[in-house]
């Protein structure tokens, strides 16, 4: 019999499955979020049995260190569950430290009407498993207790662990779920564009590169120092018995010496050639390494012909370009992950690896994609008040307290549209009795201060700020008839300001051709770029949403670092 078709075994030792709440598919627990996360909290189930399991988040003895109370959470949910444990079912000692595993079964029942705090509580028959804990060495405070957040950064092996953390972890969870639900929902295929580029899609050269160069460099001074490598003597010297065994089968030819002979004569110079050869290309390491370090050079520049890809390689800092290529074919596409930017920032709104949004779609100009990114905006914010609102809470409590407000305020606000230039004259006015840190005249790229202001002060709703001035923007974006501005547009919302950065593409050769050399980049990497106008080319649009940008904005925290997972920034790349 197959491992699929086998016969599960029974939920809990000695119990039918009638009797017990379903346990995860690939788990043997069942999920507290599927106890607490009830309208009734739970208390419905009292008299079910169940087997759970989670961590402590805080204990205590009581009745006279007879029984152990337990606050037990899975990561499923931010509830937690009481677990009530009895001396003679384990030693309680080791269960009450913060941050102890607990696997354990029981029943479900009510607590006494004194404990407020809970609907629900599970009292134990036995335990499965216990994870200890040396509580004098745990970094993470027991209960309420919060560490800051920037000593959080410190142990980013362990911050999943607090409150603030998970939730984020199932906010962003949610929040990756509803983007492909949304585009897959609108017909989009999903594009897996590369991580290791040579293109630079913003122009701006702040890339991290992609190079075995220095690696090799380093093993060929190990290899140098063990097998040194050969001199100009060793290298003349078989040079010369190059030249005396082409010598000899001269002479054997000139001779007319058997077949047998030249054949043998020929073998020797070819086996002197190949060794010759291999000396001349270990004293050509040699000499790199003396002269350059091992790095290779040509015309006194490094000789990417000799990297890993032949040529120089980064990371990418948007897969706009490349899933471009699919949008000119397959009509409506997106991709959906990391980026890389090498800015030495240290800002609370900059990391060095990002994840973005990036859809593209075909037949498609400024006016559509400006519906597309509202759409999918509000479309996110509705997903995490139905989906995810016990994590909301948690940020509303704890972070910022119009959290859910914003939320509610985007998923049913029409966004306000205004072009560029009427958001300077907005600017303007406003700057004549409020005083901002960047000057505003048009021209400016907008600065935070100004978007926030467009979006929580002026309009006190979304905002899409468009036709931008094409000095500004980056060299794909389609060139207005004015010729001083192009059809970009910016999704702006409050708390974080610009949350989505998009335009209409320049579908013209001639002209995509012209603000490339514009904008002073070689056109020797964008050839297969300007390949897909060459060969069809169609209007078509697309936008990036930053997604820690998102999560800044549906959450209210302060600092980017602490909405991904394993944030890296300068001087620090932890695991």
């Amino acid at each position: 019999m197959s491992q699929d078709s086998a016969p599960l075994p029974p939920a809990i030792d000695g119990l039918s499955l009638s009797d017990v709440l379903p346990e995860a598919e690939f788990s043997q627990r069942v999920p507290i979020q599927s106890i607490l996360g009830r309208v009734d909290k739970g208390a419905g189930l009292a008299g079910k049995n169940v087997r759970v399991g989670g961590w402590v988040k805080s204990g205590r003895l009581g009745e006279k260190n007879t029984l152990a109370f337990l606050g037990v959470n899975d990561g499923s949910g931010p509830g937690i569950l009481q677990v009530l444990v009895k001396a003679d079912v384990y030693k309680l000692t080791d269960l009450v430290a913060t941050g102890t595993c607990v696997h354990v079964e029981g029943s479900l029942k009510l607590p006494p009407e004194s404990a407020k705090q809970q609907s629900i509580e599970l009292h134990v028959d036995k335990v499965i498993h216990v994870g200890t804990v040396d509580a004098a060495k745990y970094p993470l405070p027991k209960g309420k207790t919060r560490l800051p957040l920037e000593l959080l950064r410190d142990m980013v092996h362990l911050r999943p662990k607090t409150n603030i953390i998970s939730a984020i972890a199932r906010i962003r969870n949610a929040l990756a779920y509803a983007t492909h639900t949304f585009f897959q929902k609108h017909g989009f295929l999903y594009v897996h564009t590369p991580i290791i580029t040579t293109s630079d899609c913003e122009g701006a050269g702040e890339m991290f590169q992609v190079t075995t160069i220095i690696n090799d460099a380093e093993k060929l001074e190990k290899e140098l120092k063990d097998n040194p490598p050969p001199s100009e003597a060793d290298l003349k010297a078989a040079e010369d018995v190059v030249k005396e065994k082409g010598e000899a089968v001269a002479q054997l030819k000139s001779a007319k010496a058997s077949k047998q002979e030249i054949l043998a004569a020929v073998a020797e110079l070819t086996k002197a050639k190949d060794s010759l050869a291999k000396l001349d290309e270990r004293y050509k390491l040699g000499e790199r390494f003396r002269l350059h370090g091992g790095i290779p050079k040509k015309d006194g520049k490094i000789d990417y012909a000799e990297d890993f890809f032949a040529r120089q390689a980064f990371l990418t800092v948007s897969g706009q370009l490349q899933v471009e290529t699919y949008a000119c074919a397959l009509s409506s596409v997106y991709t959906f992950g990391p980026t890389f930017r090498a800015e030495n920032s240290h800002t609370s709104r900059h990391l060095a690896e990002f994840w973005m949004v990036e859809p593209e779609i075909a037949f498609a100009d400024i006016q559509d994609d400006m519906n597309c990114a509202e759409a999918y905006v509000r479309f996110l914010c509705q997903w995490l008040i139905d989906n995810c609102y016990d994590d909301m809470e948690v940020m509303n409590t704890v972070i910022d307290k119009t959290a859910i407000q914003r939320l509610k305020m985007v998923a049913t606000s029409k966004f306000h549209r205004i072009t560029y230039t009427e958001a300077v004259a907005i600017l303007e006015e406003a700057a004549k009795v409020k005083k901002f840190e960047n000057k505003v005249e048009w021209g400016i790229d907008l600065a935070s201060e100004h978007e926030r202001y467009l979006t929580e002060e002026k309009f006190k709703a979304p905002v899409i700020v468009y036709n931008y001035p094409k000095a500004i923007k980056a060299f794909y974006m389609k060139v207005n008839e004015d010729n001083r501005t192009v059809a970009a547009m910016d999704v702006l919302v409050p708390k974080v300001g610009e949350l989505i950065g998009g335009s209409q593409r320049e579908e013209n050769y001639e002209v995509l051709n012209q603000r490339i050399l514009e904008m002073g980049l070689p056109l020797e990497p964008y050839q297969w770029y300007l390949d897909t106008r060459r060969y069809g080319t169609v209007k078509h649009s697309g936008f990036g949403l930053g997604f820690e940008r998102m999560i800044l904005f549906a959450t209210g925290m302060e600092n980017i670092r602490d909405v991904i997972p394993f944030p890296r920034y300068p001087g620090r790349a932890d695991l």
